[in-house]
């Protein structure tokens, strides 16, 4: 046999298991699996510095990285399908944009979202702007929308896609362009005002250049926006509230259609129910308008929240006196008609979590932790101050790892959190409620969010001796590998398991670089 058809010896594979920020070269990996790091440093030498150091400003991460939270452009994307006579467009790596469409369908979304594909080739040469902005010339119909939205995620940001570059409007539809990378905005919480921010400067340039469409209706009292979503009857009752000081409730910020946004900003004072909502709070104020943090929860806070909302607005003294004697013997009434017993440690992602701790504690529960996914803000002072006072701690930015801490340290007779809290609380034996289906879903505010969380809650709290029987009835079956009933209990093999998923990682990633 000739030398020339001699096989040649392989070397053999091997399947660096070190993570990507380990690289050899420096490069922190490659592609959207490459480390949030890598990833901004490449959006910012593509032209988004400025951008991702707005984003630095306005969503401070400290003293973690990022919390664990879903996809942030979860929270963007939900706000525009919620939106009428609103389209969608994203611009992203397939497996992302599948993955948000199918929550949003799993969350209600009855509409399509559209997807402007890429590779390697158009991701490069710029044929990837060119094709969104030919997406977006296609949907611009103004017998359907008022607004189309375009998002980039993370791969489009880091490669530097200049959405920036898109008309204004096409046929009279407004084009509104945003970055809404996993690498530069910490929560889907905090997401939802990147793009309600962005939605309130563009209605602001317009409205300050001339007449804009009037709302549908319109109160003939000066009105209080609210920003920050909620549970659909608290604004009704917010709204009966503010009537002895001359106020009514205006729109809710996201709002639910575009002509909204001017009564938004028209309003004669914001009240930031949701305290993280930066941008959309700094378009209020380029509007010269003042904002006021916290919300009327309990007692103590609707007392303290009328006030500062009637001192915003200019109400004398008597009106504000008027407006709490109304409605403060009714919330007194509701906190002792339907008491908490118990602690509760609390925790989530949703920016709520100060408002229900406050609601718990003035309804008879121990509160000794609240965590949040969200950052620390001025408008958020005032819930964190009473709720130190009364002794709690409140934990910004919480990790994962310091909620079940929580959890472990109280030994509490509630945990409400996160899925992962409330699966680690559950499987301690310990009662856990969901915070976003389960405590979020509820009123909150005034007489009607007085007492609204007791029956969850001390139903919950009254399981505790089912999960005992449950507890003691499988003890011992193991968990993890060794789950189940065994003769001989299986041995666990780590490295073997860690191997062979980075080798379906590689295949799955070379599947869908062969699909682009």
């Amino acid at each position: 046999m000739s030398d020339a058809f001699a096989p040649t010896k392989r070397t053999p594979d091997r399947i660096d298991l070190a993570p990507a920020s380990d690289a050899p070269d420096g490069s922190g990996g490659s592609g959207c699996h490459g480390g949030a790091e890598t990833m901004r440093e490449a959006a910012k030498k593509a032209g988004k510095s400025d951008i991702l150091d707005q984003y630095e400003k306005d969503y401070p991460v400290g003293p973690h990285d990022q919390p664990q939270s879903m996809c942030p452009a979860f929270g963007s994307l939900r706000v525009g399908l919620r939106m009428r006579r609103t389209a969608t467009i994203l611009s992203g790596s397939a497996c992302c944009v599948y993955g948000l469409t199918f929550t949003s369908h799993f969350y209600g979304a009855r509409r399509s979202v559209g997807y402007v594909p890429f590779s390697s080739e158009t991701l490069v040469t710029g044929k990837l702007f060119e094709d969104i902005k030919e997406a977006v010339e296609q949907m611009a119909d103004p017998e359907k929308y008022d607004t189309i939205v375009v998002t980039n995620l993370c791969v489009p940001t880091a490669s530097g896609v200049p959405l920036r570059l898109l008309p204004d409007a096409i046929n009279g539809v407004r084009i509104v362009g945003i970055d809404v990378p996993g690498f530069g905005i910490p929560t889907h919480a905090e997401a939802k005002d990147v793009l309600a921010g962005a939605m309130l400067k563009y209605a602001r340039e317009e409205a300050e250049q001339g007449p804009v469409a009037a709302p549908k209706e319109r109160s003939d009292k000066p009105s209080v926006t609210l920003l920050g979503e909620m549970f659909p009857a608290d604004p009704m009752g917010i709204g009966q509230m503010l009537e002895p000081l001359g106020l009514a409730a205006g729109p809710t910020v996201p709002t639910r259609e575009w002509r909204e946004l001017y009564t938004a900003l028209d309003g004669a004072v914001i009240a930031a129910i949701h305290p993280f909502y930066t941008a959309s709070i700094r378009e209020f104020e380029a509007a010269g308008r003042k904002v006021v943090g916290s919300a009327p929860v309990g007692r103590d806070g609707t007392a303290a929240w009328l006030k500062a909302i009637g001192e915003a607005y200019g109400a004398s003294a008597d009106q504000i006196a008027a407006a709490q004697n109304a409605v403060l013997p009714a919330i007194t009434g509701a906190l002792g008609a339907m008491p908490v017993k118990g602690r509760i440690t609390v925790s989530g992602y949703e920016g709520s979590e100060l408002l229900v701790a406050r609601l718990l504690i003035e309804s008879g529960a121990d509160v000794p932790y609240v965590g949040t996914a969200c950052p620390q803000t001025q408008w958020s002072d005032p819930d964190r101050e009473w709720l130190e006072a009364k002794g709690v701690r409140v934990n910004y930015r919480a990790s994962l790892e310091e909620d079940i801490a929580a959890v472990e340290e109280f030994g509490p007779d509630l945990a409400i959190g996160t899925t992962p809290v409330v699966q680690h609380a559950k499987a301690k034996g310990t009662p856990a409620l969901y915070f976003t289906n389960l405590i979020s879903a509820r009123p909150l505010m005034g007489p009607a969010g007085a007492g609204s969380l007791a029956q969850v809650v001390n139903a919950s709290m009254a399981n505790k001796e089912r999960f005992d029987r449950m507890t003691e009835f499988f003890e011992g079956v193991g968990e993890g590998h060794a789950s189940g009933i065994w003769e001989d209990t299986p041995t666990d093999r780590p490295k073997f398991k860690k191997k062979y998923a980075a080798q379906n990682a590689m295949a799955a990633k070379a599947a869908e670089a062969v699909g682009s």
